[in-house]
């Protein structure tokens, strides 16, 4: 009945998530309620990855073979990781197009056969999909990737205090990359659960 200190941040993070969300929905609360559990568990499973590569030893200890590789390393400092988590994402968002619009709706963003100039924009809006993919993967993966590799770079090179600084400086990047990923994929549901149709005609009402 009386939150506590931790309750009442983790409800002031969630607030102004849903405050977000609403706004990008277009004001529509509910719809922000709706996909808060799917939006909040990306967010908070980006941010975790980031953060792991900050650890005592991720990606400083390695092993030596046929290959010198890191024993352990950071889930985002791997590019299959960063593939497979931009696939979820855009393959979600279509799902989700396709449950509140129907197959048919949704469809008819990439193929669209009414005339020449529907057709080619529709051919576009696919290669976007997959310009998606490759643009969540590799901002992700670029920005943890490199972190950890300037970390383990300055730690080596100057053990003690230097690298302090640069570990703050990580901490805050492994947050803003979450919440870009985290941005991005609440664009990509309001975009895919919006009536093209309607938004076509209002852009040619107004």
């Amino acid at each position: 009945m009386v939150p506590s200190k931790v309750q009442n941040l983790f409800e002031m993070g969630l607030e102004a998530l849903l405050s977000v969300m609403g706004t990008m929905f277009g004001g529509d609360r509910r719809k922000a309620e709706r996909y808060l559990p799917l939006i909040a568990t990306i967010f908070t499973f980006i941010l975790f990855s980031n953060w792991f590569g900050l650890l005592p030893g991720i990606g400083s200890i390695v092993v030596r073979g046929h290959e010198t590789a890191p024993l352990l390393r950071a889930p985002s400092a791997d590019l299959n990781f960063t593939i497979a988590l931009a696939l979820i994402s855009v393959v979600m968002t279509n799902i989700i197009g396709v449950t509140v619009l129907g197959f048919r709706a949704h469809i008819s963003k990439y193929l669209n056969f009414k005339d020449p100039i529907k057709f080619f924009i529709g051919i576009l809006e696919f290669i976007s999909e997959l310009a998606k993919i490759v643009s969540f993967s590799f901002r992700l993966f670029g920005n943890v990737f490199a972190g950890e590799v300037l970390l383990t770079i300055i730690a080596f090179l100057v053990p003690y205090v230097i690298p302090l600084p640069f570990f703050f400086m990580e901490i805050f990047v492994g947050f803003i990359q979450a919440l870009i990923f985290t941005m991005l994929s609440i664009v990509f549901i309001a975009m895919a659960t919006t009536d093209h149709e309607a938004h076509e005609m209002e852009m040619h009402g107004a």
